[in-house]
């Protein structure tokens, strides 16, 4: 069997409806793409198109952008399945367990594309979907991160994430001002696999996040609650060459005695 065919059928048996399954698997393939461009590559007409689309939207496995004639519509991490049929409390744990099984595959479709891809997200559930993208990573995550303004954005997100990033076995260096909530966080690095370099804050006092990981850089603005995620290689890798040069003098400054 085909990996589309093998893909279509477990997203059927969890739950999709045949033409939702097909939708999704053409979005993974284009990564976005207009209605027309989308509808045309799931062999379905456009205005069926729209009602479909609209539905992954609300699913949590796609994201629209800009405006008519020009709207586009971009597919999330299959990641983000799993995430779905955690919220339905009726579905069975056979079909998490299909979403375990299949993930993995649909993932190298959703990987397979190379332009460069911007996304956004506005408010608190938007900046949840910033910060649920952070555990796909393949490598340790690059941060800069103000833990103040992370937890009073999301107070009752984030102990739970910091243990289930924990668990995957995701490793974080983060570069963290050392006012009171970075120093008392910087204490929990060993559990949380988290290595952390204190700077002063009264000098870096940085507000946005950013995180960097695979082929991705993700900013976040906790003031703002607005969230990018861009996946380019050659981005990324800028900014991970940038990021080394800005820890080696973050642990040279945390080296003083600020985290002490």
């Amino acid at each position: 069997m085909s990996q589309p065919s093998r893909a279509l059928r477990a997203l059927m048996n969890m739950g999709f409806s045949d033409r939702e399954a097909s939708v999704y698997l053409a979005l993974l393939g284009l990564g976005k793409g207009t209605v027309s461009e989308i509808a045309r590559r799931a062999a379905i007409n456009r205005t069926t198109g729209y009602d479909i689309l609209d539905s992954l939207v609300g699913k949590g496995l796609a994201t629209i952008s800009g405006k008519e004639p020009k709207q586009e519509y971009a597919a999330e991490s299959p990641e983000k399945i799993r995430r779905f049929l955690e919220s339905q409390r009726d579905k069975a744990q056979e079909a998490l367990a299909g979403a375990e099984e299949i993930i993995p595959e649909l993932r190298s479709l959703y990987s397979v594309r190379s332009r460069p891809q911007i996304r956004f997200y506005e408010g608190k559930e938007g900046m949840k979907d910033v910060y649920e993208d952070t555990l796909s990573a393949g490598e340790a995550i690059r941060a800069y991160a103000n833990v103040d303004d992370m937890h009073k954005a999301l107070p009752d997100y984030f102990p739970r994430y910091y243990k289930r990033r924990s668990e995957k076995g995701i490793k974080v260096r983060a570069i963290v001002p050392a006012n009171a909530a970075g120093i008392e966080r910087a204490g929990h690095d060993t559990e949380e696999s988290r290595e952390t370099a204190l700077v002063p804050a009264d000098q870096y006092y940085f507000s946005p996040e950013i995180n960097i990981y695979d082929n991705k850089v993700v900013i976040a603005s906790w003031r703002e609650k607005l969230g990018i995620i861009i996946e380019s290689a050659e981005i990324a890798d800028a900014m991970k060459k940038i990021y080394e040069l800005a820890w080696t003098g973050a642990k040279n400054l945390d080296g003083s005695g600020l985290g002490a």
